[in-house]
């Protein structure tokens, strides 16, 4: 069996308040503990509420964020504490599709200059004739013609946009892939295409995804495996279709039953598990399980310990529920 080509160990991710009330100094407990590997040629998906630290996490693996606490391992090494010249070049070996397709591009460069940066700050290729030949290179790898490489993104759709975003990512020729919710803000007719883009270049390149995103059905039909996170922690790892079909954590069950259900008689049968109460602040988060406030099965117990993560079959789980 090969090594993981991503360990995370016990990874914090806290931001300080500013203007404490009383003198007090507070923190956002953002992303709080999270164990998970993900294998190479992987993709693994990470779900949860807005708010649960997703995003957090990609940025906090790629360097955008730096960890409170915690460790990152990439190919063996651990890159939590890296800099200069370690740094450069583990950035050329992890990259990240932003989410938003239009702020996440320069509107004064024109698209071969911005895929061609990755390249010129790397030095990748001696001439500029091999750049642009790489441009046109990954312009047809994304679906997009050769002759749009002096175009500017405001002429462009946000599907668009987001395949150059992707051809920006793959001019280093990454090994993993951050991809932080990349068809949010697309249209329900354009994601699918940039799903089957993702899952082609992954089969041909033998890239490794995190794959974060709300459209749970999405994730189910990218992702080898999935992880679930809830107020900064993880609740349930496993793979794809175990998680969706049968989830064990009973937050992983709330959320998959509020995923719609195209047929109508299926979708009458189906009970709807709703939480009661609201997501509690991260800032001051609840003792014990992060999800005992709104938990149906929460005891006292569930108050005073905080659960641990225990393998149930070929999953895991942080859940009393299941010691």
């Amino acid at each position: 069996m090969s090594n993981p080509i991503l360990k995370v160990t016990d990874l914090k991710v806290h931001f300080p308040v500013a203007g404490s009330a009383f003198g007090k100094k507070q923190v956002v407990k953002a992303v709080d503990g999270l164990n998970f590997e993900i294998m190479p040629g992987e993709t693994f998906g990470l779900v949860g509420e807005s708010g649960c630290g997703k995003s957090t996490t990609g940025r906090a693996i790629v360097k955008i964020y730096t960890p409170t606490a915690g460790k990152v391992e990439f190919d063996g090494e651990d890159i939590t504490k890296i800099k200069g010249k370690e740094l450069s070049e583990f950035r050329k070996n992890v990259q990240m599709i932003f989410q938003d397709p239009y702020a996440s591009l320069n509107p004064r460069m024109t698209v071969g200059e911005i895929i061609r940066e990755p390249m010129d700050i790397h030095n990748i290729f001696s001439t500029k004739e091999e750049r642009e030949n790489r441009v046109r290179e990954l312009l047809e790898i994304v679906g997009l013609k050769p002759d749009h490489i002096r175009r500017y993104p405001h002429e462009f759709s946000g599907g668009q946009r987001q395949r150059i975003g992707i051809a920006r990512t793959l001019a280093l020729n990454p090994k993993f892939v951050v991809c932080d919710e990349p068809i949010s803000a697309l249209d329900v007719s354009i994601q699918a295409q940039v799903i089957n883009l993702l899952e082609n270049i992954q089969e041909k390149m033998g890239i490794s995804y995190l794959f974060i995103a709300h459209d749970l059905s999405m994730v189910k039909h990218i992702s080898d495996r999935i992880g679930v996170m809830y107020l900064g922690n993880m609740v349930e790892i496993g793979e794809a279709d175990d998680v969706y079909n049968s989830p064990l954590h009973p937050y992983t069950q709330a959320l998959l039953s509020a995923v719609p259900i195209p047929d109508p008689k299926v979708a009458r049968q189906k009970k709807r598990i709703v939480l009661e109460g609201e997501l509690p602040s991260p800032i001051d988060p609840p003792s014990g399980c992060v999800f005992r406030t709104r938990c149906p099965n929460a005891t006292e117990r569930c108050a005073k310990e905080k659960p641990q993560a225990v393998k149930v079959g070929n999953r895991s789980v942080a859940c009393f529920l299941y010691e």
